[in-house]
């Protein structure tokens, strides 16, 4: 599925000699899209291939990944699970958007505590899982795995090839190992952590075939989930100036710091970027019922 690439018209690009563009991966489906949809698209088939009719995954309270997972299983037929991480959400799940979504949707929850959630990669964790709910397909915490990669490989098409820079947020680092095999050598590709440390770069190079690739790691907001009035207030004006919306989780942090780059010259006169909005916008109820508990600006839906 090939997504369009919006122009983005702001003072600063016009003054900086920038081209931006914002390809609107965000379109594909209200509620399996972005990179979500790409990550699912052959792991479906895939759990259809083996005769598997469950998915289980994991993820937090506010993940689109479990959201997305929840409306992908029950539009093909599949039982959902969501091991979701945080105990203390078992009597309280109601009160969460995006956990109300995927429970609508059909999916089963299972809470464990933080630290029971450590281990659910390991074969212990998985078995007992199997004891208790059966045989099923396990998908990664935010979906990326092989065959996720090669969904995120179809991001890029060959008319993005005019483009010098591609940039994308990064959670687990799939996407953007999908999007950096797919890229040309003469590309610069610049991936912006939602998530505090260093770490992401082992995780990336275990699945990206070249190295024309660099993490941005000064515009996280203090780590996943974080947001600040700042935050906010930049993806209420870059909406009502783009009509572009952005999710505060991931792509709102790339684009303020995209944007922050290009004020600060890091781009020669006359790059071409284009930036992938990887989805995610069912986010924004649950984050701004927490804005409004504490009384803060929240994003304009």
């Amino acid at each position: 599925m090939q997504t369009q690439n919006q122009k983005v018209h702001l003072p600063i690009l016009k003054e900086k000699k920038i081209s931006l563009y914002i390809k609107r991966e965000d379109l594909i489906h209200p509620l399996i899209s972005g990179n979500k949809y790409r990550k699912l698209k052959y792991n479906i088939l895939a759990a259809k291939e083996k005769k598997q009719n469950c998915i289980l995954t994991f993820g937090g309270a506010y993940s689109n990944h479990i959201a997305a997972t929840a409306y992908a299983g029950k539009e093909q037929g599949l039982r959902t699970i969501g091991i979701i991480r945080g105990e203390e959400l078992k009597d309280k799940w109601q009160n969460n958007a995006t956990l109300c979504l995927a429970k609508e949707h059909g999916m089963h929850f299972k809470f464990v505590t933080r630290e029971a959630y450590r281990f659910k990669e390991t074969s212990e964790f998985i078995n007992k899982l199997k004891e208790e709910f059966n045989d099923f397909y396990v998908l990664p915490e935010g979906g990326s795995n092989s065959l996720a990669i090669q969904g995120c490989e179809e991001i890029l098409t060959p008319e993005d090839n005019v483009f010098n820079v591609i940039t994308s947020a990064v959670g687990t680092g799939g996407t953007i190992a999908g999007i950096i095999n797919t890229s040309k050598n003469n590309q610069k590709v610049i991936g912006f952590p939602a998530l505090k440390g260093n770490f992401l770069q082992e995780d990336i190079r275990k699945f990206a075939t070249k190295i024309n690739w660099k993490l941005q790691n000064k515009y996280h907001f203090g780590g996943y989930g974080k947001v600040s009035p700042e935050l906010i207030m930049f993806i209420n004006t870059f909406k009502k100036e783009t009509n572009i919306p952005l999710d505060p989780i991931y792509t709102s942090k790339m684009v303020y710091g995209l944007i922050e780059m290009i004020k600060e010259d890091f781009f020669i006169p006359g790059t071409k970027i284009l930036a992938i909005h990887t989805g995610g916008l069912q986010g924004i109820k649950g984050m701004n019922a927490v804005l409004k508990k504490k009384n803060q600006l929240e994003i304009v839906e």
